[in-house]
């Protein structure tokens, strides 16, 4: 998964915010006032949010009479902290271009009182509060790619799993016993001593961003045409729980390790890396083979 200025006038703004297309997708998610998820990690701030042929952008430009102020959420986050998990529905391949920063989010709005102490759509707030109060809850204005390159964000869970796909992680070994060759009826247990957690510190963008990867599924290729998936390493005997039974002839064994991770931001919350990637470790080579019984005489 891929994501990466125009400073845009509030009527600009307006205008896409309120055009029907956008009201559509404010009604889509289900829910049109959006529950406090502020806390979330990721969120941005934005004085300007808008849409074009080109894509949508987001800015701090000062405007005057702004009739809004913007939020972008990480739906991942957003998700993970509503219902403890991440949906299909949070991620969108943005295909950043070279030098810009694209992230999927949900954009959320919120009114400001205009310099006549209305806000958009004519009303006047009770109280008659300042110009540029903020008023009202915060309304969902739909998900979108929305070019963030002005807001100098923090990595997004979907930024920081491009990182951890070229993270130098352990290929685990495969492990046999009996060590050497096998023998018919005795089955081949499978293991790995290697690491299964890693922790890496990345400077992103000027954050600092700590990854902790760990292996949480194992695909042991006997060579004989069988895959067993196991989510623990295996260990040898008498702990073992991985082995396989082979016929007599020569095997050639692998291992694919399977790497999931959470991060942190500057000593943030830790937030899942949405997504896992794979390690091929080296193979090994054994026999196996038929024992045959033969008498023998005790006494000679």
């Amino acid at each position: 998964m891929r994501h990466r200025l125009l400073a845009l006038s509030a009527i600009a703004a307006g205008l896409v915010m309120s055009s029907p297309a956008a009201v559509h997708a404010e009604e889509s998610c289900g829910r049109k006032i959006c529950p406090d998820v502020s806390y979330a990690p990721g969120a941005l701030q934005a004085s300007n949010v808008a849409g074009s042929p080109a894509g949508w952008t987001a800015d701090n430009a000062a405007v005057p009479n702004n009739p809004f102020r913007y939020r972008l959420l990480v739906p991942c986050v957003v998700s993970d902290a509503e219902v403890g998990a991440c949906r299909p529905s949070d991620f969108r391949d943005c295909q950043p271009p070279p030098g810009r920063v694209v992230n999927f989010y949900i954009i959320e709005r919120q009114r400001l009182v205009l310099a006549d102490g209305t806000v958009e759509g004519g009303s006047r707030p009770e109280g008659n509060p300042a110009p540029g109060t903020p008023v009202g809850s915060w309304l969902d204005a739909g998900r979108e790619c929305v070019d963030v390159t002005a807001l100098n964000p923090p990595p997004s869970p979907d930024e920081v799993f491009r990182y951890f796909q070229t993270l130098p992680l352990p290929e685990l070994p495969t492990k046999q016993q009996p060590p050497g060759n096998g023998l018919v009826g005795l089955p081949v247990i499978f293991y790995t001593d290697g690491p299964t957690t890693q922790t890496f510190s990345l400077d992103i963008r000027g954050f600092t961003v700590d990854i902790v990867a760990r292996a949480t599924g194992f695909t042991w290729h006997t060579g004989d045409g069988a895959d067993l998936t196991t989510t623990s390493p295996g260990a040898p005997y008498p702990d073992h729980t991985i082995s396989h039974d082979y016929g007599s002839g020569s095997y050639t064994a692998s291992l694919t390790t399977t790497w999931t991770a959470s991060f942190s931001i500057d000593g943030g919350p830790t937030v899942p890396v949405p997504g896992s990637t794979t390690t091929e470790g080296p193979p090994v080579t054994f026999d196996v083979l038929q024992a045959r019984p033969v008498l023998t005489n005790p006494f000679d």
